[in-house]
């Protein structure tokens, strides 16, 4: 016991980002159990602020140099820290839209922000997982807490439905990810550690054998699950459309963070004897995605769904900066995923209190939206255009770092399918922009109708408002400050491990 305490206290400041929101989360249990009244501010107000120092400590370490702890089941570095950067800064954005949501709908606050911070703290202890077991538990932390915030809504058939399918196609790809990991164990002669892996695998030398291509395919089908790419996709629309899109927003986002980071930890380090085979399999994966995702995004009728697939072919343009498996490439898709966390939320924030005014979703009632509000308007369709890839807006200045680093690395086929579905793209978020700003009748649609708008956001202290606000500037400017940003990611990805 005492060799496990000193083990703790020496490498427990590696865990300090993660520790901090535990300590949120457990703080407004305790709080929730002893207090009779509705404390939704002051909850929400502990969950941010945990959040925050988590982040601050986070960036403080950004440059830590890569450090292994806990028998080297979980490992620090630059690359890990930024995208625990990233899944923090997502889930601050998330809680304020998500507590206003739910305190106009009458549910309860704390488990929510219980369920938020754990799915939270298992995403960032998934960034840094380096043993097989440990990523198992981390992801199966976020999966479990995914499932349950789905069903949040327990009055709602849809919502019920959702988490039903989430929890069944979940499951089935976690069972096909453990059974990839057990390969790997078998072949590397009973390691679990990522790095010692490799030395096993070669060691037994199985690094090009049947049972190493399976642990990959395995893997990947594991892995293209939890990142929603075709044909893997399909429980991703019923569970945007059926699941309270608040729910929806954090899971866009902190999924694929995680997923990402995983991805690429995975076939950088453990996979680097076939290299060529993960990157084809992977750009095939990525064509399909942006292909069906943009095309079968125009037909859609819900907003919801069309944000589905458009989730869809997003991680398509993501996954090039892995494909491309270097230094430039890694950064383009950190950039790229930091630029779409306020893009797609400041899209759903909007989609939100949309919502929460007109009761529905439905784009066709976006229909005359300039009229009645001009503001949440603006908002949507800069978020969109953004989205879209729209000079000179910040979407636009990710993707061509994304398409420049491919085209350099030679794929050009993908780069050129991904300009041509970009076009798709900007087309169908056209038609939801022309939608709201013209109207075939002169009186508005019956849910603009009894649609109130509050005189100033700084009087009502909306918090969906700010978020809005907040998401649709940095939609606007971010991508001005993309060179430094990049140079900066850059410079510190050279410390990280699975680089050098």
């Amino acid at each position: 016991m005492k060799l496990e305490l000193d083990t703790f206290f020496s490498y427990g400041y590696t865990i300090l980002p993660e520790c901090i929101p535990i300590f949120g989360l457990f703080l407004i249990f305790l709080i929730d159990l002893i207090s009779d009244r509705k404390n939704t501010i002051i909850l929400s107000l502990i969950s941010l602020i945990s959040l925050s120092i988590s982040l601050a400590i986070l960036i403080f370490e950004w440059k830590t140099g890569p450090i292994l702890s806990f028998s080297g089941s979980f490992q620090i570095n630059s690359f890990n820290r930024i995208f625990q950067i990233l899944i923090t800064l997502s889930s601050m954005i998330c809680i304020p839209m998500a507590s206003e949501y739910i305190e106009r709908t009458g549910m309860a606050i704390p488990e929510f922000l219980i369920f938020i911070l754990t799915a939270t703290v298992g995403g960032m202890f998934l960034c840094g997982a380096n043993d097989l077991i440990t990523i198992f538990v981390s992801l199966e932390c976020l999966s479990l807490c995914s499932y349950l915030l789905c069903s949040y809504t327990k009055k709602d058939v849809r919502s019920n439905e959702a988490a039903m399918k989430y929890l069944l196609v979940g499951g089935l790809s976690s069972s096909i990810l453990a059974y990839g990991f057990s390969w790997l164990y078998g072949l590397s002669g009973g390691e679990t550690n990522i790095q010692k892996i490799v030395s096993g695998v070669a060691n037994t030398q199985m690094s090009d054998s049947m049972g190493m291509f399976i642990a990959l395919l395995c893997i990947t089908v594991g892995l293209a699950f939890k990142l929603s790419l075709v044909p893997f996709h399909q429980w991703t629309p019923d569970i945007y459309e059926g699941s309270p899109t608040p729910v929806v927003a954090f899971l866009s986002i902190t999924s694929k963070i995680a997923g990402i980071a995983l991805s690429t930890r995975i076939f950088t380090i453990v996979f680097v004897f076939s290299p060529n085979e993960w990157k084809l399999i992977l750009e095939i994966l990525a064509i399909s995605s942006l292909l069906l995702g943009n095309l079968v995004a125009i037909t859609q009728t819900s907003m919801k769904r069309m944000l589905a697939y458009s989730s869809i072919s997003q991680i398509g343009y993501i996954i090039i900066g892995l494909i491309v498996n270097n230094i430039n490439g890694y950064a383009s898709m950190i950039i790229y995923t930091f630029f779409y966390t306020f893009m797609n939320l400041g899209t759903f924030a909007c989609v939100i209190l949309f919502a929460l005014r007109t009761g529905t979703d439905n784009i066709r009632d976006y229909e005359g939206l300039y009229l009645k509000d001009p503001l949440l308007g603006t908002s949507l369709t800069l978020c969109l255009l953004s989205l879209g890839g729209i000079p000179p807006l910040t979407g636009f200045f990710g993707k061509l770092y994304l398409f420049w680093c491919g085209w350099q690395a030679g794929l050009y086929l993908l780069v050129i399918i991904a300009l041509l579905t970009s076009i798709i793209s900007i087309y169908y978020y056209l038609k939801i922009i022309k939608l709201m700003i013209y109207s075939k009748d002169k009186r508005l649609n019956p849910y603009l109708q009894t649609y109130l708008v509050p005189p100033t956001i700084f009087l009502k202290k909306n918090s969906i408002e700010f978020t809005i606000l907040l998401c649709t500037v940095a939609s606007i400017f971010l991508g001005f400050f993309i060179n430094p940003l990049f140079y900066l990611i850059e410079d510190n990805l050279k410390l990280s491990l699975f680089v050098s």
